[in-house]
């Protein structure tokens, strides 16, 4: 997956995070914004009141007379209690207020990337790395919690509320003890800010072998029987655990550096608590403070240690996560190769004519594969692709379903240009019928329907019946809801083909694209499904891009490309007749055919002889 040059700060991080927590046109979220922040600032405001009404029933309780020892603790414990009740209460009240937005949040920002991640060119998914691109999102969401959770209800509140507690002991004491707060606040900001930033390489160095290791993983699984044909799982095991090692060398770094973060923060702490208690002792001595009043520092300095000790994680989270949602964001800022200029129309409806005019294109600047291609399909008519591997077939089918826009000339359908309307519309007209039929791990049911969602049963069964699959459906034991495995690898490789071309029908496109839909078959199965598309085309502009010659017989115009041009077109006949390119690839081709059928025909009468010699006298 390709990896910005230069990392995102994490102030621009927040910024695309912020919209996202306060959604244009969501009232109802905004308010809960505006209650979160509130309530978070009553229940800091009623917990810096603790500590008072502890020390005030602290020198209540010093003996003075009976009658106020007998009255007055009750009272104040009881505002101490119920400051704390309160403080909690609140805390509570606004988790559950914010928990809507946070989810909110949360949703719209993962719907974002998966809809951006369908927009990006197909360029782009052909170099991805699945698994490295699905632990990105997940760590990303994942890191999103944590600096929802830690930014906005632990750091900002924390900060604010050693401000009013800096406040409160200039106000009571003297300002002696606020400077000291705060030089032990700000060397430990300063340190843990300092400390945090240089052991973040080894954070981003675990997530990138993480990343790798996974990726590794995935990739190997999802081609478990290409290993077990090389008998490679001992290869695939050192490349994954080369991968951890990188991983575990990251990870002893990361902890290592982490224990030096937290002694040192600890050592700042104890020596600022040693400080101000040793103040605030002085003072009890001299005269100048009671002993409620030492409770009540001391008080003051756990309360606001304690968040303050947990600020150095939390910043350590938020850190983290900012480092996770970075590579998540920055598929936002991923460019689209092919994108619908604005107010595209949608396309036109029509008969289906296909025309290419003067297409020049190359996946890359250095290297053209289509130069100078024109040729026209009438509505209704098959016109058929051939030509040796490498001379751009499957490019004019990507560049028809605009997977790729063309360097120069036009593709048209109906007259209108594919780059002037809308690519939904566009796909919309046109289906096809690849030849590495991809299944989604569900039912047969769901894999027929998602060519058109919406589609009843009826029609699913109707679609099914057309591409010849319906009665081999209706013999397992769960019918439709047969499961069909990871990419759909519990059905033969006829039965896949029969529900693409099943799904195509259902969809209902008014042009075909048949991409080497049966080369990969038996030619048992080949025939069979040739039936299936020869039904699947009636009626419909048809492309067929074919490497064998059998499939295109039939078609109404058939054009030989080589090295990126039309060396020939016409019919079959009258190509053979030409006696050029295609009429060598078609003598090759049945030379081929003849021999393998003479060598099966071999095999047979051998084994029938092996067999007669056996059999008994």
């Amino acid at each position: 997956m390709p990896r910005a040059s230069s990392e995102r700060s994490p102030l621009r991080t927040l910024t695309t995070l912020a919209p996202y927590l306060w959604p244009p046109g969501q009232t109802g979220l905004r308010a809960r914004v505006v209650a979160s922040l509130l309530l978070l600032v009553a229940a800091k405001g009623m917990n810096v009141l603790v500590p008072i009404a502890f020390g005030r029933a602290v020198d209540a309780l010093t003996p003075k007379d009976a009658m106020a020892i007998a009255a007055v603790p009750v009272a104040v414990v009881l505002s101490y209690g119920l400051a704390r009740l309160l403080s909690s209460a609140l805390n509570e009240v606004r988790d559950a207020i914010f928990a809507r937005v946070q989810g909110h949040a949360m949703r719209r920002i993962a719907l974002t990337v998966f809809e951006h991640l369908h927009r990006l060119s197909l360029r782009f998914h052909l170099d991805r790395q699945t698994g490295g691109l699905s632990r990105v999102i997940e760590r990303g969401t994942r890191g999103m919690t944590f600096v929802l959770d830690f930014l906005l209800f632990n750091i900002i509140p924390t900060l604010f509320e050693i401000l009013l507690v800096a406040a409160i002991l200039w106000g009571l004491f003297d300002i002696s003890f606020t400077l000291v707060i705060l030089a032990a606040v700000g060397l430990y900001i300063a340190f843990t800010l300092l400390f945090t930033e240089w052991r973040m390489r080894f954070r981003r160095q675990m997530n990138e072998t993480d990343q790798d290791a996974n990726t590794k993983a995935v990739d190997s699984l999802l081609n478990f029987e290409t290993v077990k044909y090389f008998g490679n799982e001992a290869h695939e095991a050192r490349r994954y655990d080369a991968s951890y090692a990188r991983y575990e060398k990251a990870y002893v770094r990361s902890e290592v550096s982490l224990n030096a973060l937290n002694f040192g923060q600890q050592a700042i702490i104890a020596l600022g608590l040693m400080a101000v208690m040793l103040m605030a002792a002085h003072g009890v001595t001299s005269g100048t403070m009671t002993v409620g009043d030492f409770v009540l520092v001391n008080t003051y300095m756990i309360q606001m240690f304690q968040p303050l000790n947990f600020l150095g994680f939390a910043y350590r989270e938020i850190k983290q996560g900012l480092v996770d949602m970075e590579e998540m964001f920055r598929l936002l800022e991923e460019p689209r190769e092919v994108a619908d200029r604005p107010g595209a129309p949608a396309l036109r409806p029509g008969p289906g004519e296909v025309r290419f005019e003067e297409v020049q294109f190359g996946y890359r600047p250095d290297r053209t594969i289509l130069k100078g291609v024109s040729f026209t399909v009438p509505p209704g008519r098959t016109l058929a692709i051939v030509g040796p591997t490498g001379a751009g077939k499957s490019t004019i089918s990507r560049l028809l379903f605009r997977f790729y826009d063309v360097t120069s000339g036009a593709v048209r359908v109906d007259g209108q240009d594919v780059r002037e309307v809308t690519q939904d519309s566009l796909r919309h007209a046109i289906g096809v019928v690849p030849q590495d039929t991809v299944l989604f791990n569900d039912t047969i049911r769901y894999n027929i329907a998602y060519g058109r969602p919406d589609a009843t049963q009826a029609e699913i069964e109707q679609a099914a019946r057309l591409a010849q699959v319906h009665d081999f459906v209706m013999r397992l034991p769960d019918g439709y809801d047969t499961r069909v495995g990871e990419r759909g690898l519990k059905l033969s490789g006829g039965e896949k083909q029969r529900v693409a071309i099943a799904r195509t029908l259902l969809k209902d496109p008014r042009i075909l694209i048949l991409d080497e839909a049966t080369s990969a078959l038996d030619t048992r199965t080949e025939q069979e499904i040739q039936a299936a598309l020869r039904d699947a085309a009636r009626g419909r502009t048809t492309l067929v891009i074919a490497h064998r010659l059998s499939t295109v017989v039939d078609a109404d115009e058939i054009i030989v490309l080589q090295e990126g041009r039309i060396a020939e077109r016409g019919n079959h006949a009258q190509l053979i007749a030409l006696d050029g390119l295609y009429a060598e690839m078609w003598r090759r081709q049945s030379e081929a055919v003849e021999a393998a059928e003479a060598a099966a025909a071999a095999q047979a009468a051998a084994e029938a002889t092996e067999q007669r010699a056996k059999a008994p006298a």
